[in-house]
């Protein structure tokens, strides 16, 4: 079992994109994401780069049930978590149903994230890998 996250669109305020939960081959569940901009990796406002990253269950403080993407170069604390809005991201992923301009502000957030987080929670392993890549040529 794997993560597959494709980053699908990107603009100067934010990332879009779509994970999957692979195993052997089949599509177990998948949901939307949304992340910040690539601004070079900098920390609380920058995506993290595109890779292959180990990911293991956690249960944070301030966001309960969330994934730990564990090594990401010169990054800490990325978790896959519930949020909203880009604004709730700080350089982590959020997860929801579908993107929709919750808001009013223009721009698409992700809906339904505290149910997409539970679901996506229990239907990994406790340990993993998340494989991250974009659709779009650099």
């Amino acid at each position: 079992m794997y993560l597959k996250l494709t980053r699908t669109y990107q603009d100067d305020y934010q990332t879009q994109g779509e994970l999957q939960v692979v195993e052997n081959s089949s599509i177990l569940y998948k949901c939307k994401t949304l992340e910040l901009p690539w601004r070079d990796n900098q920390r609380r406002v920058s995506r993290i780069p595109n890779g292959i990253y180990p990911v293991i269950k956690h249960i944070s403080p301030n966001f309960g049930k969330s994934l730990w993407i564990q090594d990401v170069p010169d990054r800490s604390e990325i978790l896959i978590h519930v949020g909203n809005y880009n604004r709730d991201t700080l350089g982590c992923i959020l997860v929801g149903k579908e993107f929709i301009d919750i808001d009013g502000d223009g721009h698409k957030d992700v809906t339904n994230s505290r149910k997409t987080i539970n679901e996506l929670y229990d239907i990994v392993v406790d340990e993993l890998a998340i494989e991250i890549i974009q659709k779009w040529k650099i």
